[in-house]
């Protein structure tokens, strides 16, 4: 067979790939239906909550651009999976949710952002209009807690001070009555200045502040892959769950949870993000005897080491951001990546779901305040490893099916090939949910993907093959004019 038939039989097979690649995403493009989309839908209910669930969905938003099928909103469930209401961040000038507290008047603390700057308010869930709102010139702010009527504690990431070329990120308490700033902790004073890999703008992206007490701060400093107890009055971090790079204990967590077992031990909860499941440590000391007062102080003084007494969804989650105990024993996870929320048995059955698109980020049952507030799994005896199941798995929640996410990042965590490999799968998976059209699947994206790279090969190696007839043509036009 002469060259120029084996050129054309290349040519004809790369064709045949690049439009079969292209296939799904074109039928995807003529089928697809907006009227059908699931964008807030009831999942399994086989036990109903104890009253409503209010979700913060952080939505999409690129570069001052949102997704108007990916909104930004507030969203509050009765105990059967229905719709409540609707708080709708894109008409009310939020690009971003993140924490949202019900407090006790029944009304809801709420974090937001918008460009340069962070909103904190109280929001009136049946007007949906707010008491009061405070705004900071701050970057980014994922979350912030009411400690009394006037004092906000604000979790203060991506601080960085351009002029002095370092880190500024830090924990504030902010007075609403004065006007004023009365606390300030630093990163930067408690770390080494090459804790992941250095100092740059978004240093400790610390994602979490919760009151312990009335003496400690529990933060989640994300990109140190660790939980700190910080005490407010010696500026101490009194007791500390993992350590940077150690992805065996926590990957990128989200949104640690402090709780006392019925010894008086301290017992971190935590969505444990990048390593996609929710898990449980509790401190012993084997030595000391029960703290059954339950007084922090006195639990993290001991001579202690952490124990993981339970996990659950490891490999089925995607991507988890909160993690609350309930006062039955059930946890309710924010499954951002898989678009929903659910409620799991300490077995890992689920008994309660909801999928809330774009990327769920908070979700508190109201009735039993913000955070965890039931018993530990050393208390209920159920200490183990669980697999989730009882998933309606609807779109587009991937639910108990395998994501295209799931499968190219999971395969390269904390393996040998992280380095580059397992980074490009850990980027891929974050990404692509984000920029992905609504209308396309996950594989249908990657073909598509796949196609376009194809194609721009096949581009670039017919320039390579005919550059002397290109030469040539060139050439020939240059003469004639």
């Amino acid at each position: 067979m002469d060259m120029p038939s084996t050129r054309w039989i290349l040519r004809a097979l790369v064709a045949f790939a690049v439009v079969g690649l292209f296939v799904p995403a074109g039928m995807a493009a003529v089928t697809y239906d907006p009227d059908d989309e699931t964008s807030l839908q009831r999942g399994t209910v086989t036990d109903r909550a104890n009253g409503s669930t209010v979700i913060s969905v952080q939505g999409f938003h690129f570069q001052g651009e949102g997704n108007r099928k990916k909104p930004a909103r507030l969203v509050s469930v009765d105990e059967r999976g229905e719709t409540e209401w609707v708080y709708d961040g894109e008409k009310r000038g939020a690009t971003w949710f993140y924490d949202v507290d019900p407090l006790d008047n029944g009304n809801l603390f709420v974090v937001s952002t918008r460009p340069g700057k962070t909103l904190t308010y109280e929001l009136n869930p049946e007007t949906q209009e707010r008491v009061w709102e405070e705004e900071f010139d701050i970057v980014d702010t994922h979350d912030a807690t009411m400690l009394n009527d006037e004092e906000i504690a604000v979790a203060n990431m991506r601080e960085w001070n351009d002029s002095a070329g370092r880190s500024d990120d830090r924990i504030f308490i902010y007075n609403r009555t004065t006007d004023e700033i009365t606390w300030e902790w630093y990163f930067r004073d408690h770390y080494d200045i090459n804790t992941d890999g250095g100092m740059n703008d978004d240093w400790s992206h610390v994602n979490d502040i919760e009151a312990v007490g009335d003496e400690h701060l529990l933060l989640s400093p994300r990109n140190f892959d660790q939980a700190i107890l910080v005490n407010r009055t010696s500026g101490e971090i009194d007791l500390r769950l993992g350590s940077d790079d150690n992805h065996d204990v926590l990957n990128e967590q989200h949104n640690p949870d402090f709780m006392m077992s019925e010894d008086g031990n301290p017992v971190i909860l935590v969505a444990d993000s990048e390593n996609h499941r929710v898990v449980e440590y509790e401190y012993v000391d084997n030595d000391s005897e029960s703290n059954a007062s339950g007084n922090v102080s006195q639990a993290v003084s001991s001579d202690g080491e952490w124990v993981q007494t339970w996990e659950v969804g490891e490999g089925q989650l995607t991507w988890p951001r909160d993690a609350d105990r309930l006062p039955n024993g059930n946890t309710l996870i924010t499954d951002t990546m898989n678009h929903r929320v659910i409620e799991v048995t300490p077995q890992g059955e689920i008994v309660w779901e909801y999928y809330a698109t774009w990327g769920p980020y908070d979700a508190e049952r109201v009735a039993h305040g913000g955070g965890s507030n039931g018993p530990t799994t050393s208390d209920m005896g159920t200490e183990g490893s669980y697999e989730l199941s009882g998933s309606a798995g609807i779109s587009p929640g991937e639910g108990d099916r395998v994501s295209f996410s799931n499968w190219i990042v999971g395969p390269f965590l904390d393996t040998p090939l992280e380095e580059p490999v397992g980074e490009f799968a850990t980027v891929w998976g974050h990404l692509t949910p984000w920029i992905r059209p609504a209308w396309l699947s996950s594989w249908g994206f990657v073909y598509a993907v796949l196609g376009a790279l194809l194609l721009a090969g096949w581009a670039a190696a017919e320039l390579v093959v005919n550059r002397g007839h290109i030469r040539r043509r060139v050439a020939a036009t240059r003469q004639r004019l």
